[in-house]
């Protein structure tokens, strides 16, 4: 995969450049993307979309709460997919958010031979956003690159946007979520060991290690397919603080369905398809056991 950084290494000839977060990269952000290829390889030039690393909140907020859909690793590959044949990662630290709307179109100018450049509406950069659509189009004007603005995707009657898709995650409905997406929400960890109880009830779970800055859906019951090396796996899965143990740490389990081996050290992709229930607290092991099963027979329907 061809993965660029900041403004070095872009290829020769001309360019048609998509500059965004695309966190997530959900519906609208692969419609941009896809405007950006077509009209590429209509011109005989390269589809280049540029994004950022850390995401702008995580640079500028660091005590923000969890908000990322994505890091710039999946980024990369969903913006391939969706028609790219290269992603620019930028790095965005506070030497860069300091950069001026100007100074930030002269280095992508003197990057490589930019032809076009396709954003969204909302499009803002430079130091205090003090850049936008218009500032584009007059540096255009005089310098001979086009921009082109695609217009928001609409999906039940309101635009598709990462906020949208943060909010329904945070309310569990993670079915909403993916249609908006394209994709069920996925987040990827590091199998971890944990406290051994789902395996004292006859399930044993994998417990995964997420990156910190990552956003998790609501706290519940959910299935999922879980996405590894042997290949993919459903599970049902729980996401929260184990009341009927004490609580403690929010912490995401899974069962895995039909497995038996040793995943600990290795990292996984846990797709979240649907929320089966509420996080509850039971009166004991037993009663915890029984509903356990039954999660896993909701979650094998769920599957089919």
């Amino acid at each position: 995969m061809d993965v660029l950084h900041d403004f070095d290494g872009w290829p020769r000839g001309p360019i048609h450049l998509a500059i965004g977060v695309f966190d997530g990269v959900h519906r609208g952000h692969q419609t941009l993307v896809g405007e950006l290829a077509r009209g590429a390889r209509g011109s005989g030039a390269q589809a280049l979309a540029a994004t950022f690393d850390p995401l702008p909140i995580q640079a500028l907020a660091p005590g923000a709460p969890p908000s990322a859909l994505s890091d710039a690793g999946e980024r990369a590959i969903l913006l391939r997919r969706a028609g790219a044949d290269a992603v620019v990662v930028f790095h965005f630290d506070q030497r860069f958010a300091a950069m001026g709307a100007d100074a930030f179109i002269d280095r992508i100018r003197a990057a490589g031979d930019v032809r076009r450049i396709v954003v969204g509406p909302d499009f803002h950069f430079g130091h205090r956003q003090e850049g936008d659509v218009q500032t584009l189009r007059a540096r255009g004007e005089r310098e001979g690159f086009s921009v082109e603005v695609v217009r928001p995707v609409e999906r039940g009657g309101s635009v598709i946007s990462s906020t949208r898709i943060r909010n329904l995650l945070l309310a569990g409905d993670v079915a909403a979520a993916a249609d908006l997406l394209g994709r069920p929400y996925a987040v990827r960890g590091t199998v971890v060991h944990g406290s051994k109880r789902g395996r004292a009830l006859g399930f044993p779970t994998i417990n995964l290690a997420l990156p910190r800055e990552r956003l998790l859906p609501r706290d519940g019951i959910y299935a999922m397919w879980i996405e590894m090396g042997e290949g993919r796996f459903g599970a049902a899965a729980s996401l929260g603080v184990r009341p009927t143990f004490g609580g403690g740490e929010r912490v995401l389990e899974a069962y895995l369905l039909d497995y038996s081996g040793d995943l600990y050290g290795e990292t996984v992709e846990a797709a979240f398809l649907t929320r089966l229930r509420d996080e509850i607290a039971f009166a004991s092991p037993a009663e915890l056991r029984a509903q356990i099963a039954r999660d896993v027979a909701k979650t094998r329907r769920a599957l089919r």
